[in-house]
């Protein structure tokens, strides 16, 4: 069975001359959820831009990237971008309708599904995400936990076959939070999730990527990388609260 992730010796550099990633080489399995982690400028966002082909600006020649199986060229762009479900850092700007309805509907709506089976959709994607009996609410009124959720169900819409999160509890306040982790929870499929939310990697992600100046410098089991305390440490990262009690085998 194909990976349902796969990134092979892939390096960008933006604009200028900064080296936002440096040879990054990994696999997601189908139906595993992984963590990436780092420090701010550390890489996760830019490594998520590029599993759907937002980076690099001209895709190359050679693939660097596959989506259960598929390598992600010029040609098979739009095909690729169908199959990774991508889940921005900031709801804003992915929210461009002005109604939840047609906010959740605009991708489906892109792929060809039609009324009724549209409704229909919406109106399941909306349940999965918390939000029934929203679809007429205007989403710039909506708190930042709801607008993601919004977002979310855009992105379920479209059923993609990998989830694609950056900084998905991002500027939520602690119920927001735990929230939105018991959705994540839920969700079915291949999850990636680029946080700072170490606490939410703990419960959601059996392993964890490191990045750390563009650079993967440690990928392993989610509990034991976290545990080792001078190696977080020296990566900008700290060891979160949920294992300050434990060791690695405890």
């Amino acid at each position: 069975m194909n990976p349902a992730i796969e990134v092979r010796h892939l390096s960008y550099s933006y604009p200028g001359g900064r080296r936002a990633l440096d040879d990054v080489t990994f696999a997601v399995a189908q139906g595993e959820c992984v963590g990436v982690l780092g420090p701010n400028g550390a890489g996760k966002s830019t490594l998520l831009l590029h599993l759907n082909g937002l980076l690099p600006e001209r895709l190359p020649e050679q693939p660097k990237v596959w989506i259960a199986g598929e390598p992600l060229t010029r040609d098979t762009a739009e095909r690729v971008r169908q199959r990774v479900g991508l889940l921005f850092q900031d709801p804003d700007d992915q929210l461009i309708a002005p109604t939840v309805f047609d906010d959740v509907a605009f991708g489906p709506r892109q792929l060809g599904v039609a009324e009724p089976e549209l409704e229909r959709l919406v109106q399941d994607c909306l349940r999965m995400v918390g939000l029934e009996g929203f679809e007429r609410r205007q989403p710039h009124r909506l708190s930042q936990g709801e607008k993601r959720r919004v977002c979310l169900a855009g992105v379920l819409a479209c059923k993609p076959a990998v989830l694609v999160l950056d900084e998905p509890t991002g500027g939520l306040d602690p119920r927001g939070r735990r929230e939105f982790k018991r959705l994540l929870q839920t969700l079915p499929g291949t999850k990636l999730v680029a946080t700072h939310d170490l606490e939410l990697v703990v419960d959601l992600c059996s392993r964890v990527l490191v990045l750390d100046q563009g650079r993967l410098v440690r990928e392993g089991p989610t509990i034991e990388v976290l545990s080792d305390e001078p190696f977080m440490l020296e990566h900008g990262l700290e060891k979160p609260h949920a294992l300050l009690h434990r060791h690695p085998h405890g």
